[in-house]
């Protein structure tokens, strides 16, 4: 039986793309959680980013628990160890942090949860290592591109990659990433402020559907 941090790691590989975002109304963080799901999505991470985060989480969580089984809800955008306590206290079931903090990836290890650190420069991957963490975020990603990761991956064989930020969902930039083997891309695309403003659920479940078939088109062409 895989642990939690094993299950997540098989997940965010096996879907290829974590959607991430944040929207300040209650209702529309669960309605965009809710047809992420109807799209085909199993994990998303939500962004600590404003001042209703906290209060969306809680109602999120609920949500999840009550009517969306296999769904993974994580939280992103954590800076600092209090707010990692936090969300963990209200069911995260992952953390991703911009940056490395020593402190909340030995918390995430205490709770057998899977942290994913940010990274963009080898020495940052290198202190990431040696808190033994072998999956990081690297963003900026399209100021990095996938050659980065294809000339860093000589030095961390042991490392697999979450590029976020800045991703196109079409085939031509997907393909460069997944062919240098890219675990999965975070998606701050999917989810976009027009999205968010119009409500349109539905154009978003339909969204996830394209993408995860697109990147499924993708890997077996590799």
């Amino acid at each position: 039986m895989m642990n939690k941090k094993t299950e997540l790691k098989s997940l965010i590989k096996e879907q290829g793309i974590v959607p991430l975002y944040y929207a300040a109304d209650t209702g529309v963080s669960i309605e965009l959680m809710r047809a992420m799901y109807e799209g085909g999505i199993r994990t998303t991470e939500y962004a600590n980013r404003g001042e209703q985060a906290m209060k969306n989480f809680k109602e999120m969580r609920k949500a999840c628990d009550a009517e969306m089984p296999g769904m993974r809800l994580g939280i992103g955008t954590i800076k600092n160890l209090e707010a990692a306590k936090e969300y963990i206290g209200e069911g995260a079931e992952f953390l991703v942090c911009p940056g490395i903090l020593e402190s909340v990836i030995e918390l995430s290890d205490d709770h057998n949860l899977l942290c994913v650190p940010g990274c963009m420069t080898p020495s940052e991957i290198i202190r990431a290592e040696s808190c033994g963490v072998n999956l990081v975020k690297l963003f900026p990603a399209n100021t990095l591109g996938p050659s980065y990761i294809e000339a860093v991956q000589a030095l961390f064989t042991d490392m697999t990659f979450l590029p976020t930020g800045g991703i196109e969902l079409n085939e031509d930039n997907l393909r460069g990433w997944f062919k240098v083997g890219v675990s999965a891309v975070g998606g701050s695309k999917m989810i976009t402020k027009t999205v968010i403003e119009n409500k349109l659920y539905a154009d978003l479940s339909e969204e996830c559907k394209r993408a995860l078939n697109l990147i499924k088109k993708i890997r077996e062409s590799l």
